[in-house]
């Protein structure tokens, strides 16, 4: 540790404004000298002294009590520093501290080596004292104030005293700042007569280490007349803090085979103890390993550094001999460098013993058998291996690739992820006329790469033997679907085609026998022996069953084998257009006001279910045979819609008109559909078409009263 140097110096100062005035200040209570520094010796040896401490209390030093920051020495009453034994690290700071019922002082050992320190403190006071510093009349002498943490009752106790030989009478001390009158408050006081300083409450460094106080004198009416002066009081670090391992939970992870020394992981605990102190030196080792198989000792960690590393040799680091790939470690972390009064704490580490991939699989059996029966698809057989690495690895997860035996991809082989096997599947169906013996090379490696000194050998092949059997297969129609195309409306009894079908079991002599399936309108007959189609009714192509001008009919094929196996064949119609179905007009029902000035009836359209060319464009006019001629009106507006409208006026009334629709086929369809037209009484906005005991006329009976009139003239 470096010395501080700011205190230093003001230790300095202080003592050297003492000693240039000592001969006008009373006695001081405390250590003559508070700062001591010496070279680091190789060793400090049993009850040598290394110094010579003085202290006084001003009131004869009566039951003076020294204590030592470190356990490894003692102040003697004389005041000499010793060792209690032999000894060659204790870190690099001491504190002593010299109480007597009247007075208290705490001093500060520094162990430096040879070149940090560039002359004694003797020299240092030696030119203080000679040199020709002036002397300041009035100044207050301040020495910074040294309190070990955790101090007992009773209090307050006094810890220092500040000191000014030219005060005016009547004068008075002030102390100021945090842990006086700032927050926190009432710590410190000092008496304003005698410049005592005490504290009142224990002091704890890890909350505050140093507090920064000011002293000044006032006079009787407060009035600053010196100052202020600045006053460090320094909290002395006791070792009240055990180490502790913030940072878990601590798991490390070592492949196995690892050579020794393989670094693992690193352990640190902290200490909230004073850094610069032996308090806060830790030292690291393993308190217990579990299991303690095949060594007790399986890993070593650096004292200093926390660094956990294997210190068997890689023979002894193999995952797939030991009892167990999981470590658990009690570190231990001690505070004074580990000495036997340093407090402890502990942490678990746990350490893994990687797999890595130094085994390679192998079947279990050099050849498998496997049974399919033809056209049937699956799983057909397992294939087993054993791996000894870890099964939550890629060094253990087998992959399989079939290397021989495969020309058709009928087969794939995938792993099982649970037990690792190979299935074998069927994803083609087998025929067993075409071959009825399969014979696969199998191979199998790991997901993950193998170590360089492992390969694979002819453990990790295998030779599956499949056998296909005969199974009864139903006859094939061929083509599948069958088509034709044939007019609508062809005579009952026509021949649509003669079916073919064969039997896939062609190492078996059977014979086929046909029938129909599915005729969803009865249409249809097949003869049983040679398979010829025929019509049994007139082919529709208006018809419900018929989707798109095509009806779809099903046969079956079934063989004498035993038991029989059945084919099916479809049988796609595709019916031509003729002319059979007249058009037909729409609306049917029309209505118009008595008295309308727009004699527009409706607007027909017409509608034909064959398809062109006998559909539109369709001709629409009024039957003449029953209609006079100056009354109705029908005028063409497109292919498909007609205008009706009036020449004149009617009564209110309901009427007939006939319309004749012709469509446009080869020959052309007539249709004849009569228009009610309802003429109605519109009178302030409202429409009466209730004809009730108003004439009622027909077409005929309008064409009879005309005929009427006429021969009446």
């Amino acid at each position: 540790m470096q010395p501080r140097t700011p205190l230093l110096l003001c230790v300095l100062l202080s003592q050297v404004l003492l000693l240039t005035s000592a001969e006008d200040l009373d006695c001081t209570p405390g250590f003559q000298q508070k700062v001591f520094h010496i070279n680091q010796p190789a060793q400090f040896i049993e009850d040598q002294a290394i110094l010579n401490l003085t202290f006084s209390d001003c009131k004869g030093n009566n039951k003076l009590h020294y204590e030592v920051s470190s356990p490894y020495f003692k102040v003697n009453n004389d005041g000499s520093l010793v060792a209690l034994k032999n000894i060659t690290a204790v870190g690099k700071t001491l504190f002593i501290h010299a109480r007597t019922p009247h007075a208290e002082d705490m001093a500060e050992l520094m162990i430096v080596g040879g070149k940090d320190i560039q002359g004694s403190l003797q020299d240092i006071f030696k030119f203080a004292r000679t040199s020709p510093v002036p002397r300041q009349k009035r100044s207050i002498v301040v020495s910074p104030i040294l309190i070990p943490e955790n101090q007992r009752q009773p209090f307050p106790r006094d810890v220092g005293k500040v000191v000014d030989s030219d005060r005016p009478e009547g004068s008075k001390f002030r102390l100021t700042g945090k842990g006086v009158d700032q927050e926190p408050k009432g710590i410190f006081r000092i008496n304003e007569n005698t410049g005592s300083v005490s504290v009142t409450r224990t002091l704890d460094r890890e909350t505050i280490a140093t507090y920064q106080l000011f002293v000044e004198t006032t006079d009787v009416n407060g009035k600053t007349l010196e100052g202020p002066v600045p006053l460090e009081v320094i909290v002395i670090d006791q070792n009240d803090n055990r180490p502790i391992f913030r940072e878990g939970p601590y798991i490390g992870h070592v492949m196995e085979g690892s050579p020794t020394g393989t670094m693992v992981m690193r352990m640190t605990a902290f200490d909230a103890d004073d850094p610069a102190t032996d308090n806060a030196l830790l030292r690291y080792n393993i308190r217990q390993q579990t299991p303690d198989k095949p060594s007790p000792n399986m890993f070593y960690i650096d004292p200093e550094k926390g660094d956990i590393v294997t210190v068997v040799s890689p023979a002894l680091l193999d995952r797939e001999t030991l009892e167990n790939p999981k470590y658990e470690l009690i570190i231990e972390a001690q505070d004074m460098a580990g000495l036997d009064v340093g407090l402890t704490g502990t942490a678990t580490a746990t350490i893994m013993i990687d797999d890595k991939n130094d085994h390679s699989p192998k079947f279990t059996r050099k050849e498998f058998q496997a049974t399919v029966e033809e056209g049937v698809v699956g799983v057909i057989v397992n294939l087993t291996v054993e791996d000894k690495d870890d099964p939550s690895t890629g060094a253990w997860r087998a992959a399989y690739t079939i290397i021989n035996g495969n020309p058709g991809q009928s087969f794939e082989i995938h792993t099982n992820p649970q037990t690792n096997e190979g299935m074998l599947s069927v994803v083609k169906p087998l025929d067993y006329e075409i071959s009825a013996f399969h014979t696969l090379l199998i191979k199998v490696e790991n997901e993950d790469p193998l170590v360089p000194d492992v390969s694979y050998g002819p453990s990790s092949t295998a030779t599956v033997h499949i056998t296909v059997l005969d199974v009864n297969e139903g006859p094939v129609f061929y083509p599948d679907p069958m088509m034709v195309t044939r007019q609508e409306n062809i005579s009952v009894g026509s021949v649509l085609l003669t079916v073919n079908a064969t039997d896939p079991d062609s190492l078996q002599h059977q014979t086929i026998r046909y029938s129909v399936y599915k005729d969803p309108a009865g249409w249809l007959n097949i003869n049983p022996i040679n398979g010829t189609v025929d019509t049994t009714a007139v082919l529709d192509r208006e018809s419900p069953f018929v989707h798109n001008s095509v009806y779809t009919a099903l046969f079956l094929a079934i063989d004498s084998g035993n038991p029989p196996a059945t084919g099916t064949g479809t049988l796609l119609i595709t019916l031509e257009d003729v002319n059979d179905n007249a058009p037909f007009i729409y609306p049917t029902v029309a209505e118009v006001c008595d008295d309308a000035k727009n004699l527009s009836v409706v607007i027909l359209g017409a509608s034909d279910k064959d398809l062109h060319p006998n559909t539109d464009p369709f001709k629409f006019e009024i039957h003449k045979q029953a209609v006079p001629d100056k009354v109705w009106k029908v005028s063409k507006i497109n292919n498909t819609h007609a205008l009706v409208s009036l020449l004149q006026n009617l009564n209110k009334a309901n009427y007939h008109l006939p319309i004749m629709v012709t469509d446009s086929g080869k020959p052309p369809m007539t249709n004849i559909t009569d228009l009610r037209v309802q003429v109605c009484s519109c009178k302030n906005s409202k429409v009466d078409c209730n004809a009730a005991g108003a004439l009622h006329f027909s077409v005929t009976s309008v064409l009879f009263m005309s005929l009427f009139s006429l021969a009446c003239l």
